[in-house]
C-alpha cells in the first residue's frame, strides 16, 4: 500500500502564501505513518520570479520523495533552474517522472507560456507514452496542472486543458494507469476522464467556489484553511481523502 500527499497552487509570493504552505508541509512531515511521496501539481510561484522559487524550494524540502510540475503562473526557465537545478531545456516543457516501488508517477507540463489555459505539446505526449511503456505492468498515475474535464466552475473551465482528447488517446494505450491528477481549480474535485478518475487537489492559497456558493466572477474564498489530498493506493485501487490544515 502506498500513500501519496497531493497539493497544488501554493502561489508563493508573500507572507500569507508562505505561512499556508509551511503549515501544510509541517502537517505532512509530522504524520506518524509512512508517506511515500509528495506530488505538487503546479502554480508554485505566483509571478515566476527566482526569489519565489527559492522560497518554494526551501518550503517543499521535506526529505520525502517529491515531484513538482509547472502551472500557468510558473516560468519554465526559472522553474527548471531554481527548483530542479537544471540550466538546460530553455522554454521547453518541464516533464518529470518519479518511480516508486510499485508505482510510476508521471507529471506532464500543461503550461502554455504567457497563457492561462493548458495544452500538452506533442513532445510531452510522446514523452508520456514512452514513460508509461517503460513499465507496462506497473500501476501509474498521470498528473498535470490543468484539469482535462469540466468541473462546473465556469471561470476555471474556461482556462482548462485544451484538446484533452489527445491525452485520452495516450492513456487508453496504457491500462495500468489508475488515475489522472490535476490542480489549477483551487478546490478538491473529482470527476471522470478517459474512463479514469480525475482527481483535483485543493488549492493551498485559497479555495474556489461553485456558482451556487457565490456570484463573484472570480469565485475564491480566502477564509477557508489550506488543504491537501491523500491518495491511498492498494494495488490498482485508489482512494482519496481531503484534509484541511487548521
Amino acid at each position: 500500500m502506498l500513500t501519496l500527499a497531493h497539493m497544488s497552487d501554493i502561489h508563493i509570493d508573500g507572507t500569507r502564501s508562505i505561512e499556508r504552505t509551511r503549515a501544510v508541509m509541517r502537517h505532512l512531515t509530522a504524520m506518524p505513518g509512512p508517506l511515500d511521496a509528495v506530488i505538487v501539481t503546479g502554480d508554485i510561484a505566483d509571478h515566476g520570479a527566482a526569489g519565489e522559487y527559492e522560497t518554494a524550494r526551501e518550503l517543499l524540502a521535506s526529505g520525502l520523495p517529491t515531484i513538482v510540475c509547472p502551472g500557468n503562473h510558473d516560468d519554465r526557465q526559472t522553474f527548471r533552474k531554481v527548483l530542479l537545478g537544471e540550466d538546460g531545456g530553455g522554454d521547453g516543457p518541464v516533464n518529470q517522472v518519479l518511480r516508486l516501488d510499485g508505482l510510476t508517477v508521471a507529471l506532464c507540463d500543461s503550461s502554455v507560456p504567457g497563457r492561462p489555459e493548458g495544452f500538452l505539446e506533442d513532445e510531452t505526449l510522446a514523452w508520456l507514452d514512452a514513460v508509461l511503456a517503460e513499465s507496462p505492468t506497473t500501476p501509474a498515475v498521470v498528473g498535470m496542472h490543468h484539469p482535462a474535464a469540466p468541473l462546473g466552475i465556469p471561470y476555471v473551465d474556461g482556462i482548462g486543458l485544451r484538446e484533452p482528447g489527445r491525452l485520452a488517446e495516450v492513456l487508453r494505450r496504457h491500462p495500468r494507469v489508475v488515475a489522472v491528477l490535476a490542480g489549477h481549480a483551487h478546490t478538491p474535485a473529482s470527476t471522470r476522464f478517459a474512463g479514469l478518475p480525475l482527481l483535483v487537489a485543493p488549492g493551498v492559497i485559497n479555495t474556489a467556489l461553485v456558482p451556487a456558493e457565490t456570484a463573484a466572477r472570480v469565485p475564491v474564498d480566502l477564509g477557508m484553511p489550506p488543504q491537501f489530498a491523500l491518495h491511498v493506493l492498494d494495488g490498482d485501487h485508489l482512494a482519496t481523502h481531503i484534509r484541511p490544515v487548521v
